[in-house]
């Protein structure tokens, strides 16, 4: 049975666009180009519109992206909330024009137009990422350790502000994929992921998924088999085995009782952006092993660095072939 290779193009579309990072996502036309042209050499599925994903709902609060200058990637580096008791009091975002969203999703509908066959998709980052950008991640933590309560109270405040955004992507006929990378393990323990993020994190995916009337993507990095079963619970029909974690088991799990449920087994992004042909061939057979010929697995490779040579996805590709 061939495996499907997804590589996640975000930053490394800007190499396809030819400016940097900084420039490809503040400007839509470099943005079209970069995702377009991608596409055209990778056929990947699905394209995810953006460069900075985690940034866009932290600045549509009025959180700053700096710019990190030539190859690196736009970040939030000040909170924008001093407490967690004047975050929650913050209002909703308008995806129509609070920071870059309505430019995000014009792109998008403009990349379906012009690639019909592609599967185009808007990042919708999950209320833990959001908090993680709002607050800063030191705070984020104590607030959790001394405040728990409060903590998932804001966390259900930010996923419900998400329902806007949600419903203004598919009203533009296209689909969209949840990140929440910040919640996964080791940043969060088992228990308080369960106690503290879980509630916020499946209220926002079952809506958004009533609202598309499909599962949606919920696509964590982090040792996730740790919440592999609390993830599954949200009702998600796709989920990502990454590197951090044991992609064995993780696998061996989800296939026991979930078979249904898409997983994308992610190669070392180390290793695809390596000049190392052997390294490449032994990860893609490891990836190959771990999957065992088990229908819906995918191969990825986590956001694809930058630097990543073209042909070396090319490579793989022929490789898998």
């Amino acid at each position: 049975m061939k495996i499907p290779f997804n590589p996640s193009v975000y930053e490394h579309a800007a190499r396809f666009a030819g400016r940097s990072p900084w420039d490809t996502s503040r400007d839509p036309g470099l943005m079209l180009q970069g995702h377009r042209d991608a596409w055209l050499e990778y056929r990947h599925s699905p394209i995810v519109v953006g460069i900075d994903i985690y940034n866009l709902e932290p600045e549509a609060y009025g959180a700053r992206v700096h710019d990190p200058g030539e190859e690196g990637i736009p970040a939030i580096l000040e909170p924008l909330f001093s407490s967690l008791d004047e975050a929650l009091g913050i209002p909703p975002f308008d995806p129509r024009r609070d920071g870059r969203i309505a430019m995000v999703i014009d792109t998008g509908r403009r990349l379906k137009a012009a690639l019909p066959e592609a599967d185009v998709r808007i990042p919708i980052a999950g209320p833990f990422s959001i908090a993680f950008n709002l607050r800063g991640i030191t705070e984020l933590c104590e607030d959790v350790a001394l405040r728990p309560a409060d903590t998932a109270r804001w966390l259900m405040q930010l996923a419900e502000n998400q329902t806007v955004f949600s419903r203004a992507v598919i009203d533009a006929g296209l689909d969209v994929a949840f990140f929440e990378s910040a919640a996964a393990p080791p940043l969060l323990s088992p228990r308080l992921f369960r106690v503290v993020e879980l509630p916020a994190l499946k209220r926002i995916l079952e809506t958004t998924a009533a609202i598309a009337g499909h599962p949606v993507p919920c696509i964590m990095g982090g040792d996730t088999v740790k919440i592999l079963d609390d993830l599954l619970a949200t009702g998600t029909g796709y989920v990502v085995c990454n590197i951090e974690t044991d992609q064995q088991r993780f696998v061996d799990r989800l296939c026991a009782t979930h078979p249904h449920v898409n997983v994308r087994i992610n190669m070392d992004p180390r290793i695809v952006a390596c000049h190392e042909p052997d390294r490449i061939r032994a990860e893609v057979d490891r990836i190959l092993a771990i999957a065992a010929g088990r229908p819906n697995c995918l191969m990825g490779t986590g956001c694809l660095p930058l630097e990543t040579p073209p042909s070396n996805i090319r490579f793989i590709r022929e490789y898998l072939a």
